[in-house]
């Protein structure tokens, strides 16, 4: 069998390591003749509180196309995506996990797993994707120990959980991103939400930056006792939760160098309304993308620029000019929750503010004999309950020159 370009690359990256460190990396390609693309979030992020400590720990072995003993347990898969934990903040435009954690737990599905992965789709690089077979597919989520334990080596008592047992229909070379969700915080209802991407589709600018908006919040979530919420002081505004209708406005500022809310924006970039987000964990629709362009400051020059962008989401009758909050509140009822996006997204702000805290919507990479240059990406901000999360597309860029 012949292997394209990136598939001789992934091998002699797994090849080096397993020389650098033999056992640190398990390959297992299998070909997939017709395959659609896939990546897997666990949003279940409840921690254990009060009113929460009766809920099981939200980690996970998915199994597509399952065999079952007599008993109804797995006793193998075709595809088995193990130690699949609660999702990070940040999905990056690239595998990163792979090669360099000291933990098997993984933060999405491919994510560590060195499996056959999407191509460049219209120069999108879909390596953050995960080859499936098309069609349907049976698939299966089991709760399974915090552990270091492969899912079929565990005792049989421990293989018998299982949270989602259902049937997708994928078609072939679609790209799918797949999220087990929290549907209903009072009942605790969980469920799927697969939805088919367009962003390979569309006919996007490199000039602009492009995101589009989600809230996939349980019902009730918002509305619930803080005490049943998990605290997390790096989401701010949002552990609390926001309503099911918001407004998103967008104020982009010049540099890194005043990080503050109330530091000059770009011109026009004060507040500028963006999207409508309503909650909706139930149909699998894109929401619309919206987008900014990329050389807006004063200071970017086609080549690099430290802008960085801001999120603020009002409940509808809101904006910037008649928030009657102050900007450190992060308890506005739901109704105003803010989201900053910084070089690395773990840059503390001068001033007291309500926002959490992600990484840059814009790349600044060595490409070429540029080292940084600035490119724009295709971006996704999804809510979920208490917080957060930003997933970030980018297009293949030219290797650097040195």
């Amino acid at each position: 069998m012949i292997k394209t370009g990136f598939e001789q690359l992934t091998w002699l990256f797994a090849a080096c390591l397993l020389l650098l460190n033999p056992g640190c990396v398990k390959v297992e390609y299998s070909k997939i003749d017709d395959p659609a693309y896939l990546r897997v979030f666990n949003n279940l992020n409840y921690v254990q509180t009060l009113g929460s400590k009766d809920n099981k720990v939200p980690f996970f072995c998915m199994l597509i196309n399952p065999v079952l003993d007599g008993n109804g347990m797995p006793t193998s898969a075709e595809i088995v995506g193990d130690f699949l934990d609660q999702r990070d903040a940040y999905a990056p435009p690239y595998p990163s996990h792979i090669g360099t954690s000291t933990s098997l737990n993984n933060p999405e599905y491919p994510g560590k797993e060195n499996v056959l992965v999407g191509p460049i789709l219209n120069g999108f690089d879909l390596s953050s994707w995960a080859q499936v077979p098309s069609g349907k597919i049976r698939i299966m989520f089991a709760y399974r120990p915090k552990n270091t334990v492969p899912f079929f080596q565990l005792e049989n008592q421990l293989k018998k959980d299982i949270l989602i047992d259902t049937v997708l229909n994928l078609t072939s070379k679609e790209v799918y991103t797949l999220h087990v969700l929290q549907k209903d915080f009072v009942t605790k209802r969980t469920g799927l939400l697969l939805r088919e991407e367009i962003f390979q589709k569309l006919p996007l600018s490199d000039s602009l930056t492009y995101v589009n908006f989600y809230n996939m919040s349980a019902k009730g979530y918002w509305e619930a006792d803080k005490s049943l919420k998990a605290e997390d002081y790096l989401m701010a505004s949002f552990q609390g939760g926001m309503k099911d209708e918001m407004n998103v406005f967008l104020s982009l500022y010049e540099d890194q160098s005043n990080l503050s809310a109330r530091a000059a924006t770009i011109p026009g970039f004060k507040g500028k309304y963006l999207a409508n987000v309503k909650l909706n964990t139930t149909t699998s629709d894109v929401t619309p993308y919206v987008s900014f362009p990329i050389w807006s400051g004063k200071t970017a020059n086609g080549i690099t620029t430290n802008m960085w962008q801001r999120f603020d989401f009002f409940v509808p009758g809101m904006d910037i000019t008649n928030n009657p909050f102050y900007e450190a509140s992060t308890d506005n009822g739901g109704n105003w929750v803010s989201v900053n996006c910084l070089q690395n997204g773990k840059v503390r702000m001068t001033s007291n503010d309500n926002a959490a805290i992600l990484p840059n919507l814009l790349v600044n990479i060595h490409s070429g004999v540029n080292n940084p240059k600035t490119f724009a990406t295709v971006n996704t901000v999804e809510v979920v309950n208490g917080r957060v999360y930003l997933t970030t597309i980018q297009r293949k860029y030219a290797p650097p020159i040195y």
